[in-house]
């Protein structure tokens, strides 16, 4: 079964090479993912909606499946002093996404500022959300930073 959706189509006009994993539409979590499609869950990027206490644009952190977000190193990156998780509403109602479906590529020029974990630099490529649930799509970490403007930082405890 192919799923194009925005986020598919937008891909194949920047001529990005890519691999589209369809997945169960309910939500599913990192490593459910990861059992579903037989990889590492530290291969499977989640997204993580964050946002300022002060003034400023949302937060996309993007980071394997098998950490969680140190929301410290998240804001000393930033140079803020303090972040916040978005609650599951928030998150839905700033993205326009599902969570479960909350894909960088699919905020693009939204108002997100996106920051990619390092862990992705050791894998060739990455599976991160396809603007839906039911979606996974496989890149280069490269070609997400290329499309995104995301910022490499290290978002999470390596020792995890």
């Amino acid at each position: 079964m192919t799923v194009t959706n925005n986020v598919t189509r937008m891909l194949d006009a920047k001529k990005v090479n890519y691999a589209a994993h369809p997945l169960p539409d309910e939500k599913l979590s990192a490593q459910e993912v990861a059992d579903f499609l037989h990889l590492p869950a530290g291969q499977i990027f989640k997204s993580i909606v964050a946002v300022r206490t002060g003034p400023g644009k949302p937060v996309l952190a993007v980071i394997p499946g098998d950490r969680e977000l140190v929301l410290k190193l998240a804001a000393a990156v930033l140079g803020e002093k303090k972040l916040k998780v978005a609650s599951h509403d928030q998150a839905e109602s700033l993205t326009g996404l599902q969570t479960g479906g909350i894909s960088p590529l699919a905020l693009i020029n939204k108002g997100f500022q996106i920051l990619l974990d390092r862990a992705a630099e050791k894998y060739a490529t990455i599976l991160v959300s396809g603007g839906q649930r039911g979606l996974n799509l496989e890149l280069a970490p490269a070609d997400l930073v290329n499309l995104t403007g995301a910022r490499l930082a290290v978002l999470t405890d390596p020792t995890d």
